[in-house]
């Protein structure tokens, strides 16, 4: 069987999965009025919860549209049994993949051994990899994480993930420690796609950290040989980020718009307070974008921002 992953151009795009970001009207406005990158990712969803009384809360996390798609849906925690049943709930929902999430550096989340965490847990890691294979049955199964803890273990980490048989590896080019403190180091993304190339040829590569455009894209396929760029913050500062024709400038309407748009999508039992953190976002390249940011932040509902933008 081959999965999407080996199906994808080269270099591929992924936006990367943020909690409290990438959900479901975000990406459906990246899906339909934004260049949309080859591969886009949920929020993080626990596996405990997806196993539990709060279900219902946890899937809607996982809500997408077929615009959305190719669709990854990433989860965490430590249970391998919840991370079996978890994978099964994915692949009966229609998604494409499903990824571990194995490099977020919250010290809350770091505390309880999941994460950035199983870095220094290879016996569990081993555990939740080989569960959530068997539940996704078929499936294809990613790890997303980081070079190390507290120091870089490239070769050591890399290489024993690479030994689970995964079907695509995201490394963010820092360690928990350095959070998103320091430059990225994709001198180790590139030793790990040596490794990859020398153990496991069929395993697809991807390179975070630090990337703004499509040209630096395109320049970190070509010298760190990655397979695909997975780009997170990059998109707050340049929403257009995944452009391959490289539109350099964009109107002050079309910034508008596409937040009027954002704005629409909000259901009438959604916090309107969840959507303000995008402000800054489409309202932040043109001249006097500052005073009309102040002033959205200031606005109670959708239709108070939708009449300071028309």
């Amino acid at each position: 069987m081959i999965n999407f992953w080996q199906k994808l151009p080269k270099p591929f795009t992924a936006l990367a999965p943020m909690e409290n970001v990438t959900d479901y009207l975000f990406r459906e406005i990246i899906a339909t009025n934004l260049p949309k990158p080859d591969v886009l990712f949920t929020e993080f969803t626990n596996v405990d919860s997806l196993n539990s009384a709060g279900v219902k809360m946890a899937l809607s996390k996982l809500k997408f549209s077929l615009r959305q798609k190719p669709i990854v849906a990433q989860i965490w925690g430590t249970n391998p049994e919840n991370f079996f049943k978890s994978a099964k709930i994915i692949k009966d929902l229609g998604f494409d993949g499903v990824d571990i999430n194995m490099g977020c550096p919250v010290r809350a989340v770091v505390k309880t051994g999941a994460c950035s965490a199983l870095i220094n847990n290879r016996p569990l890691v081993k555990e939740i990899i080989s569960a959530t294979q068997k539940g996704a049955n078929n499936l294809p199964v990613s790890v997303k994480t980081r070079i190390g803890v507290k120091e870089a273990v490239t070769n050591d980490w890399i290489t024993f993930l690479l030994e689970q048989n995964i079907d695509a590896l995201t490394i963010h080019g820092r360690t928990a420690r350095q959070m998103s403190d320091v430059p990225a180091n994709w001198e180790e993304i590139a030793k790990a796609v040596e490794i990859k190339n020398a153990t496991s040829p069929h395993t697809v590569v991807i390179g975070n950290g630090d990337v703004k455009s499509y040209d630096q894209i395109l320049e970190y396929h070509k010298k760190y040989k990655v397979d695909g760029v997975m780009i997170g913050r990059g998109i707050f500062s340049n929403p257009w980020v995944f452009d391959k024709n490289n539109s350099k400038t964009h109107s002050q309407q079309e910034y508008k718009e596409i937040l009027l748009k954002h704005l629409s999508l909000l259901r009438p039992d959604q916090n309107y307070e969840s959507i303000k953190k995008f402000f800054k976002m489409y309202i932040n390249s043109f001249k006097g974008a500052s005073a009309l940011r102040f002033k959205l932040m200031a606005t109670k509902n959708v239709s108070e921002a939708s009449d300071l933008l028309k």
